[in-house]
């Protein structure tokens, strides 16, 4: 485990917002099922990206790596494919459908907690289709072709599992639709994929809470970059309302990501004490519970499904926020924050739970008050560079 000493001060400079995860994980696996040579740019090998990397080369993809630029091309993969998702939710529920899809078999890989988040979605559909499956604490075998059909998936739980099926469906032979149960959460993310098959020039029409998707169609995803990520940019902008004067270049104003609704959010945090719905931006919760914190307090709702992620993000961000004095109370489905009230007491020491984004939420408390981050390596889940952005930024950051 790493450790990292965050000193008091005030962030200035500009930086280029990091590549869109969201975005990378799917215009790669668009590039792979175009069963041709595509390149896309801008792109950052967190760990998250790497794991979707090393599964298209596990089901038979061809990928090189320039800089930031990766290049996809598909061959045959008649192999047993094992895909290692490592720690990637993302990696792991997209990539089952089209496994099942391309080959009908294969097995998954991972850490336990990313296992233990729950397939339940998928799970449903093996049963109903008669696909064969094994688990264990840290891996998935299944065997069996995914058929065309009506699929009903529980909208409260995950977009990932609408994403996976959404991926895999046009390549069947029938045509299918997805149902959704609502209340439907974390929409943009759906919204995201819509985007990627239309580039693709695959066809998917979303009425509601169903969406159609027609079979037998063809993947064609030209060169593509990757936008910049408002997520990510969040960590960065959080110093502008600290004293500091940081300019984020690469932002898409008119970019489908959910969580660009953070500025709004920020200003609110700024303003007074305020209530903030995370139903559509729930990876915000961190920072933005941190920025209650600093600020004036605030009430968050729909915060459930933040328990369920890298970490407990409700009890292990509450645990390290109270470290510095901060009152807090969690329901089901509810956060509570009361500000700081007092100057903490030097020499505390955050733990990141192995999570990149309490790692980077609480990097940003340290700069007001000065402090120790244990597992500061977690954030090559998904920005590897954060801490050199930080001392770009004048931060004071020191191993």
């Amino acid at each position: 485990m790493s450790t990292c000493y965050i000193g008091k001060s005030i962030a200035s400079g500009t930086v280029c917002a990091p590549p869109s995860k969201s975005y990378a994980h799917r215009l790669l696996l668009a590039a792979f099922l175009s069963r041709k040579q595509v390149t896309i740019s801008n792109i950052e090998l967190s760990n998250d990206i790497s794991a979707t990397i090393d599964c298209i080369r596990a089901l038979g993809g061809q990928v090189s790596v320039a800089g930031h630029s990766v290049t996809v091309s598909a061959t045959s993969g008649d192999a047993p494919a094992v895909l290692d998702c490592r720690e990637s939710g993302s990696t792991l529920r997209f990539m089952i459908p089209v496994a099942l899809a391309m080959r009908g078999n294969a097995t998954f890989t991972g850490t336990e907690k990313l296992f233990s988040r729950g397939l339940g979605e998928y799970e449903k559909v093996f049963s109903n289709q008669g696909i064969w499956y094994t688990k264990t604490a840290s891996s998935l075998s299944v065997n069996g072709r995914l058929c065309s059909g009506s699929f009903n998936i529980d909208g409260s739980i995950s977009s990932q599992y609408i994403t996976g099926l959404l991926f895999a469906l046009p390549l069947l032979d029938g045509d299918s639709c997805i149902t959704i149960t609502p209340p439907i959460q974390s929409r943009p993310y759906i919204d995201i994929t819509l985007d990627v098959l239309q580039r693709a020039g695959v066809k998917a029409y979303m009425e509601g809470c169903r969406i159609d998707i027609p079979g037998g169609q063809s993947y064609c995803l030209g060169d593509s970059s990757t936008e910049g990520d408002w997520s990510n940019a969040a960590f960065l902008d959080i110093y502008n309302y600290l004293g500091g004067k940081v300019q984020i270049e690469g932002l898409n104003t008119q970019s489908l990501q959910g969580d660009k609704i953070y500025r709004e959010h920020f200003e609110k945090l700024s303003q007074g004490r305020c209530t903030i719905d995370l139903a559509n931006c729930i990876d915000l919760g961190p920072v933005l519970f941190t920025m209650a914190a600093i600020k004036h307090g605030a009430r968050f709702e729909n915060t459930g499904r933040l328990r369920i992620k890298e970490s407990d993000r409700v009890g292990d961000i509450l645990e390290e926020l109270a470290k510095a004095g901060v009152k807090a109370v969690a329901g089901d489905n509810f956060v509570e924050i009361e500000p700081i009230d007092n100057i903490p007491a030097p020499g505390i020491v955050f733990d990141s739970h192995n999570d990149h984004r309490l790692a980077m939420s609480l990097s940003a408390l340290a700069s007001t008050i000065g402090a120790r981050i244990d597992g500061c390596e977690a954030v090559a889940k998904s920005f590897p560079d954060f801490y050199n952005v930080l001392k770009h930024l004048n931060i004071d950051v020191r191993n």
